[in-house]
């Protein structure tokens, strides 16, 4: 690859799936990048817009509301589902918070509406009549290079069940995760990563946004990356804000 690196993030939906600070951690992945001097590059596909799997190295998909979550699905089956499963084939990091991680699934089921989903990951979600899953919560994960902490805030109605075709992201250590029952959080597969935390995620694990540019930057260049260390005093604190919260409970 000549020329300085680039990190090309696509945005689905940043209209429509963006309660949860969703663009905080696309602002934070373009400030890690751009004080190491790597080029960022966005783009957003919304409502009706195709894709080319090929132009992009990240692809993000934010949380919405119910509502919206159910105009979101029916249109990203119909002009992305695609792209996006074409994407995840070839290695593309995909990171989806909150009711973008609902939607990598097989379904979402809404009351007696059953709301069909990308089916790129082995799990349902369904929306239970018990009280929401709220609160802060803290996940030891291990996403290759060594076990790490993190956490952030949850808030949803969904209980998600993985498959047995799926791998969670992480085991809880504090707070609900996936469905306040088995210990799981979230769901790793290939490049994909889907999970309940946010509040945004991103500024809060700094360590985990360096883990998605680093590895949507090697698949494209078909080269190890190794990131410039950062000052990180802000990141550090705001993590260890985070955790300290979740284990307060």
């Amino acid at each position: 690859m000549n020329g300085p690196p680039e990190l090309r993030l696509l945005a689905l939906y940043p209209e429509q799936m963006n309660i949860y600070a969703d663009r905080g951690n696309m602002i934070f992945l373009q400030r890690r990048c751009e004080w190491r001097g790597i080029g960022f590059r966005f783009e957003a596909a919304g409502p009706g817009e195709r894709f080319d799997p090929a132009d992009h190295d990240l692809i993000y998909i934010g949380g919405g509301q119910d509502r919206d979550q159910v105009l979101v699905a029916e249109d990203m089956m119909r002009t992305k589902r695609e792209a996006i499963a074409s994407a995840v084939d070839e290695g593309v990091s995909l990171l989806a918070v909150c009711g973008g991680y609902q939607l990598l699934g097989h379904r979402y089921q809404l009351g007696h509406e059953s709301i069909p989903g990308l089916g790129i990951a082995d799990l349902e979600t369904v929306r239970d009549p018990g009280p929401r899953l709220i609160g802060n919560v803290s996940i030891e994960t291990d996403l290759g290079d060594g076990p790490r902490i993190l956490a952030g805030f949850e808030n949803h109605g969904g209980r998600t069940h993985l498959g047995p075709g799926a791998a969670p992201l992480g085991r809880v250590l504090h707070g609900h995760g996936n469905n306040g029952q088995d210990g799981y959080e979230g769901v790793r597969y290939r490049n994909v990563i889907g999970t309940y935390l946010h509040g945004p995620l991103l500024p809060k694990n700094a360590s985990l946004a360096d883990r998605l540019i680093a590895t949507a930057l090697e698949r494209r260049t078909g080269n190890a990356i190794e990131l410039e260390p950062l000052a990180d005093g802000l990141e550090q604190a705001a993590h260890a804000s985070a955790l300290h919260a979740a284990e307060r409970g």
